[in-house]
């Protein structure tokens, strides 16, 4: 794929012309929540492209949200259904990739649908990292079909880019260019913490500056606590930092939320979010912070900036405030914590300790590393041997 600021430059001109074309793949309840607030934008420049294999299932989710939306006199968006495209099948992928020609592809698919992975791993192995052959499973076809058509598109992941991104990357293959949900998840309980800590009700002027993969937000959102790790994070109110105890805004985040697909409404905002931020940045020519897991191919999940640097669009991880060694290190520890030992060279390390928990709650052993041939074998393995065992006890 042509590098992300090359392809910023072409979405940029068709931001410009009016004309901007947003493909969802996998119509699920991320994909539906997505494509709702999207319509809701009301906005005429952008036609919506959804992709999955059930026509009937997609047709009636795309006409709910419209009809939903007209009643709210909200319904200037074109709806375009594209039935019958197997994920296995990277042809066909392509094949659709070519026909509308995307400026945003969001793969918000799942090798497993139906099922909160988190509802099995959490209680028994405390890491979400086991799911990672799962999580690239047909990521890795979406990227491969982007590559051979040779898209101009920016593509949105949704599901474990901290660790998925940085997989491909490593293999040498094509990878998204955001990831979307986890880190971001997190960041509006900071604020909605911090402005409960400073007395104040415009909560919407806090910032939040701040670095962690995967593992902390699942244990502060669910804990409120880091598990002892040291993260980078520095609040601001009206642009003037604020020195508030950090052990309190993360014990304020543990706050009760659904566990069923309800929960996805998050995922889907930040699908959103990614989305509007690069747009509103274009129109405004002014720049947007974002947080993204997976960010450029980065393990964990990093500040990322969207904006104009030297008159040219562009996107970059935010360093003005914590360096990138600082936010990388604190992103490995994290990891670690999640069960994924490193990611290099196109192999996934599983750490000891997910190994060895993973034997006493599945009688499974997880093997230490996963090259990228590998996946679909592994993430066949962990639905034979370990997803479907437990379900089956439900």
């Amino acid at each position: 794929m042509k590098p992300i600021k090359e392809r910023l430059k072409t979405l940029e001109q068709h931001v410009n012309s009016g004309k901007i074309t947003v493909m969802i793949i996998g119509l699920g309840s991320v994909g539906t929540y997505l494509l709702d607030y999207l319509v809701s934008l009301n906005d005429p420049a952008i036609n919506i492209v959804v992709v999955g294999r059930n026509f009937e299932k997609m047709e009636q989710n795309v006409n709910i949200v419209r009809i939903a939306a007209l009643i709210r006199n909200l319904n200037k968006t074109h709806i375009t259904i594209e039935a019958g495209v197997d994920l296995n099948d990277i042809e066909a992928i392509e094949e659709v990739l070519k026909k509308h020609n995307p400026d945003f592809i969001v793969n918000s698919s799942r090798a497993y649908p139906g099922l909160k992975y988190g509802s099995i791993s959490w209680k028994n192995v405390r890491a979400y990292g086991i799911w990672t052959p799962l999580a690239i499973r047909f990521t890795k076809n979406i990227m491969d079909a982007c590559d051979r058509s040779d898209t101009d598109a920016i593509v949105i992941n949704t599901s474990y880019s901290d660790a998925v991104i940085p997989w491909l990357k490593s293999a040498g293959k094509a990878y998204p260019d955001f990831g979307s949900g986890n880190l971001n998840h997190l960041i509006p309980r900071m604020k909605f913490a911090a402005a409960d800590l400073l007395g104040i009700d415009d909560f919407w002027n806090v910032e939040i500056m701040f670095a962690a993969g995967h593992f902390h937000d699942v244990c502060i959102s669910k804990e409120g606590h880091t598990e002892g790790v040291d993260l980078p994070l520095k609040i601001y109110y009206n642009g003037e930092e604020k020195q508030l105890p950090h052990d309190k805004i993360f014990a304020s985040c543990a706050i009760p939320m659904p566990v069923d697909a309800q929960r996805n409404m998050m995922n889907a905002s930040s699908n959103y979010q990614i989305i509007t931020a690069v747009i509103e940045a274009m129109r405004s020519k002014g720049d947007r912070l974002i947080f993204s897991p997976g960010a450029f191919g980065n393990i964990g999940g990093y500040p990322v900036r969207i904006g104009y640097r030297n008159d040219e669009i562009d996107a970059w991880i935010d360093d003005s405030v914590f360096s990138f060694e600082e936010m990388n290190n604190a992103n490995r520890k994290s990891m670690y914590l999640d069960g994924v030992e490193d990611v290099r060279d196109g192999k996934l390390f599983y750490t000891d300790e997910l190994i060895e928990r993973g034997i006493r709650a599945f009688g499974e052993a997880l093997p230490k590393c996963v090259d990228h041939s590998e996946i679909e074998t592994v993430a066949r393995f962990i639905i034979d041997k370990i997803i479907t065992p437990q379900t089956s006890l439900n």
